[in-house]
């Protein structure tokens, strides 16, 4: 499967948003990663968190937060999870509002 995560702080409303994306259309198996497009992908949920508590759970280590970013609706394996949670570190440590896109692909865990 694969999936995209799009991760951004909004300062105005104080909150970390976590959108996850999916190629569900099983045409598109075959077409290379680099040859997907914005539209390729489908909608499938997105979550809010209030900052306070991201920002608390960001002091007391990786693992904290990847517990407090998983909910029912977005349930990442762990590597995946890990490098969410690395990516919203990175974003905190910013001091402006931004944004990330993680690509992910279940062959890259395949090994060779």
């Amino acid at each position: 499967m694969r999936q995209k995560y799009v991760i951004s702080i909004d300062g105005t409303e104080n909150k970390l948003k976590i959108r996850e994306y999916a190629i569900i259309d099983k045409n598109l198996n075959k077409v290379a990663s680099s040859m997907l497009e914005k539209g390729n992908f489908s909608f499938l949920c997105e979550e809010s968190y209030e900052s306070e508590i991201i920002a608390s759970s960001i002091s007391k280590g990786v693992s904290t937060l990847v517990s407090i970013l998983r909910t029912q609706n977005i349930f990442p394996i762990e590597p995946y999870a890990t490098k969410i949670a690395e990516s919203v570190m990175a974003l905190y440590d910013l001091s402006e509002d931004g944004s990330v896109e993680l690509f992910f692909d279940d062959v890259d865990l395949i090994p060779a």
